[in-house]
């Protein structure tokens, strides 16, 4: 028998849709102290002009963070390696407990009913994973299945749901949720240097949770139905996105190429041209565009390569005002901002876009 999320959508050329299931429920959720960019600068003692200007020109109000302590005089030290992880695994623990619990909320869901958790995280090792370990904290039945997607960077939200949404398929009735923690605290490096300054001035603590279920027959629960994924991976930047050891701050750093705005640019068309193929739908059928919040440069890249406008990308842009690039959890932090807004209408076509290592850009099509 044909489920509900399975009977065929007619597109705008009349091209069948099938749904492969359905998002019910998001949640967010950040930790430690709401900082201004100015006021970061005085905290971490930069006085270079040019490292100022990096973070005074990032589009960005405000972001989550939880610095280290400062010394008695006022000064904050670079953390070691194992301080760092630890505050990951506190801050992930926490921070993803009250995105997976608002979520479930939304959804009209308990704790009891989850089926199937995927944890997706780029800031710190953990083993067991954090799926294992909210199981623990919650109290969540210690017979769910679990998932963890580690290392995979900004654009894994993206490809956790894609493999949700296929275990989704496969459990009708079954709740699975998607949680992005990212504790971008506990990836700093404090060197002053401009490599280190690009990516702390960006980078903001925060988790997302997003909950999927295939309804069964003669069910429809109010939320999108996911239609389709695209993925590309641009192998000749493999290098311009990564996390890696640096010997010399004898702890992991990022390295973010000045470059990445105009490659993700320059490769965005080919990626929704391919998610587009085959439905009938043309760029402007898609009535909501939420885009990963990944830099002003980034997000200006994809505007002009996709033909968007300002008010396309708004949820983008005023989730990296108040957050900053928030890693793999960006892009529920402005479908939740959409879902506030309340003008989505029946029949909107939407698209889900991240970028990260790889360098990859991911793509999902969903529908009202």
């Amino acid at each position: 028998m044909t489920s509900v999320l399975e009977r065929p959508t007619a597109s705008r050329a009349g091209t069948v849709l099938p749904g492969i299931t359905r998002m019910v429920g998001v949640g967010t959720a950040a930790t430690g102290t709401s900082i201004s960019q100015s006021a970061l600068l005085g905290h971490l003692g930069i006085e270079n002009p040019k490292v100022r200007s990096v973070y005074l020109n990032s589009a960005i109000d405000r972001r989550h963070l939880t610095l280290p302590e400062p010394d008695a005089a006022g000064l904050r030290h670079p953390e070691p390696q194992g301080e760092l992880l630890a505050k990951h695994k506190r801050l992930a623990i926490e921070m993803g407990s009250q995105a997976l619990q608002t979520c479930l909320k939304r959804a009209g869901a308990d704790l009891s009913d989850l089926r199937h958790l995927c944890c997706v995280t780029s800031t710190g090792f953990l083993t067991p994973g954090l799926s294992a370990l909210l199981i623990k904290e919650l109290g969540i039945d210690p017979h769910c299945s679990r998932s963890d997607i580690v290392g995979m960077g900004c654009n894994a939200g993206l490809n956790a749901l894609n493999v949700v949404s296929g275990w989704s398929a496969a459990h009708p009735g079954e709740l699975g949720v998607v949680l992005c923690a990212e504790a971008c605290s506990a990836a700093y490096a404090l060197d002053g240097s401009m490599r280190t300054a690009v990516v702390n001035s960006l980078f903001g603590d925060g988790a997302a949770a997003l909950a999927v279920i295939n309804d069964g027959p003669g069910e429809s629960r109010p939320g999108p139905r996911i239609l389709k994924f695209a993925s590309f991976v641009i192998t000749d930047a493999i290098d311009a996105m990564r996390y890696d050891w640096d010997s010399d701050l004898d702890r992991f750093s990022f390295f973010l190429d000045p470059q990445i705005p105009y490659v993700v640019g320059a490769n965005a068309e080919t990626v929704i041209d391919r998610l587009l193929t085959g439905t009938g739908l043309r760029r402007s059928d898609i009535a909501q565009w939420l885009v990963h919040s990944g830099g002003k440069k980034v997000i200006d890249a994809v505007v002009v390569n996709l033909g968007l406008t300002r008010h396309d990308v708004r949820h983008t842009t005023g989730v990296l005002r108040d957050h900053g690039n928030v890693s793999s959890g960006s892009f529920l932090f402005s479908y939740e901002r959409l879902l506030e807004e309340g003008v989505t209408a029946p029949g909107d076509y939407g698209v889900l876009m991240t970028m990260g290592p790889g360098s990859t850009i991911e793509m999902a099509l969903i529908q009202w």
